[in-house]
């Protein structure tokens, strides 16, 4: 029996979904990321993150790791450029992960992000028909509650929300972030240098609107507190080098 062209996009609409676990020995795509500066934003990401103690040993934070979903008896898999799932199951010790199955592995991703490539508009894409769009895969059928997709060129952030299974683009606050409740954090641009790259940046801050540091910035303002502690002793007549700790 063949399908007609209008049965074939219904199923898409309303597609069945299955959650299977990937074969041990499914070859994986191995493409080299566009440019550097993608794995060194998902990378600080990652960094002030665990530097402020955010991270659980349940929870999964990854860049460009296959997220996978049968749909309609297909293995779609799409590796964002950065996401993050709240609540994992374990996996055995000396083990990689491969890729992530939801449902089967743990939660659904509550984040997933985006960084803008130069030849490619993927990003935005909606396609219903195989191979499937990144928006539709998170938007309908990972149902992923923020997308985030960021243009690191421009320093353009733009965050959608899931309402009423369709992403809605999310208005920034005042100071120009976007508070994910899902995160309990405020995701926003920043501009500076960090190895070697200058330019535009995603940044956590916390409720109080506390900046999350890098590593860098942490040392850099202990190394202050030191010295202003070491002045305000000498400003007493104690010499700070006298002090056995």
């Amino acid at each position: 029996m063949v399908l007609s062209v209008d049965v074939l996009t219904q199923s898409l609409f309303s597609p069945t979904v299955t959650w299977k676990a990937l074969p041990d020995d499914f070859p994986l795509a191995d493409e080299p990321v566009e440019n550097t500066s993608q794995p060194l934003i998902a990378g600080a990401l990652r960094e002030s993150l665990e530097l402020a103690g955010y991270l659980r040993s349940d929870m999964l934070i990854a860049s460009n790791l296959g997220i996978c979903a049968t749909v309609n008896g297909t293995l779609v898999i799409k590796a964002p450029d950065w996401f993050c799932v709240t609540a994992v199951l374990p996996i055995p010790e000396g083990h990689d992960r491969r890729s992530y199955t939801p449902y089967l592995e743990g939660e659904a991703p509550k984040v997933v992000m985006e960084f803008l490539s130069e030849t490619d508009g993927g990003e935005y894409s909606s396609k219903r028909t195989f191979p499937l769009g990144k928006w539709f895969f998170y938007e309908q059928i990972l149902r992923v509650p923020v997308y985030a997709i960021f243009a690191p060129s421009t320093g353009t952030l733009e965050v959608h929300q899931l309402q009423d299974d369709r992403y809605e683009l999310v208005v920034p606050n005042a100071g120009q972030g976007y508070w994910l409740a899902e995160m309990g954090l405020c995701l926003g641009v920043w501009q500076g240098k960090k190895e070697g790259r200058s330019g535009y940046w995603l940044r956590w801050w916390d409720e109080a609107g506390n900046l999350l540091p890098w590593a860098v910035e942490q040392i850099e303002q202990e190394r202050r507190r030191a010295d202003q502690l070491a002045e305000l002793l000498r400003s007493q007549g104690i010499d700070p080098d006298d002090i056995i700790l």
